[in-house]
């Protein structure tokens, strides 16, 4: 079973209030796609969906926060930072239609966890097994750079999820979704120490009554043109994580 985007009505202005009330995946990414809980993102989501990038002036940009996908057994979930204007949110699909998503899920294919290495949009036939991959900020920010405060405000849709996913092992794209998860795990009551376990690519953290976390480069262009990140470090990383989760 692999959960794809769906539908929803009315929206959602405090995703704290919502997210403890749903009882589904399903429900929940539902209630995602609606929320309208931070002014400046929603301002700039929509804009961008306007004016578009010419290359996809035909396009209906989805222009709404961008939910969650993959395989809802997953033991392995991974969490990147926010939907890029002119890829998630133009497409409505975590890492869909841009080059860090033609990264992720190229090495998620060669790892076995996606029966194809082309993200290109909801409806492209791509599948994952295994795996559940989503976001810290659900929404396209200005300059890739959520505030702290919509952060915090978008923390209740990933603490949900991960209570309904229960995955053995988080791999975090970043220090920005690293801080995320440990954050999330705190406000759960997990004993995260202060000060909390520093980002670093192939870090591990292990905390009783929660899953292992791993930290790798985020899959950006700023990383992944430059060299920083190659495809060798991240399947290494990406093996472990598969590893512990098995």
């Amino acid at each position: 079973m692999t959960v794809r985007r769906v539908g929803a009505s009315g929206p959602v202005r405090s995703p704290a209030a919502v997210a403890p009330r749903l009882e589904t995946l399903e429900g929940l990414e539902m209630r995602v796609a609606t929320c309208v809980a931070c002014p400046r993102l929603v301002r700039w989501r929509e804009e961008v969906g306007r004016v578009k990038r010419r290359a996809f002036r035909e396009w209906t940009y989805w222009a709404r926060p961008v939910p969650g996908w993959g395989d809802p057994r997953a033991r392995l979930t991974i969490v990147g930072l926010a939907p890029a204007a002119h890829g998630g949110n133009r497409t409505g699909r975590v890492f869909t239609g841009d080059r860090s998503g033609d990264f992720l899920y190229a090495a998620l294919h060669r790892a076995g966890l996606a029966n194809q290495a082309r993200s290109e949009s909801r409806d492209d036939g791509l599948l994952l097994r295994g795996v559940w991959v989503t976001l810290s900020a659900r929404c396209a920010p200005p300059d890739n750079r959520p505030h702290p405060d919509e952060l915090a405000r978008c923390a209740p849709w990933l603490a949900r999820e991960l209570e309904l996913l229960r995955p053995r092992v988080v791999l975090a794209l970043g220090a920005i979704a690293w801080a995320a998860v440990l954050g999330v795990l705190r406000a759960r009551g997990v004993a995260v120490p202060r000060p909390a376990p520093r980002f670093a690519h192939g870090a591990e953290v292990s905390l009783e009554s929660a899953p292992r976390l791993i930290g790798a480069y985020h899959v950006s262009q700023q990383n992944t043109q430059t060299g920083r990140l190659t495809p060798a470090m991240f399947d290494a990383v990406l093996a472990r994580a598969i590893a512990l989760a098995s």
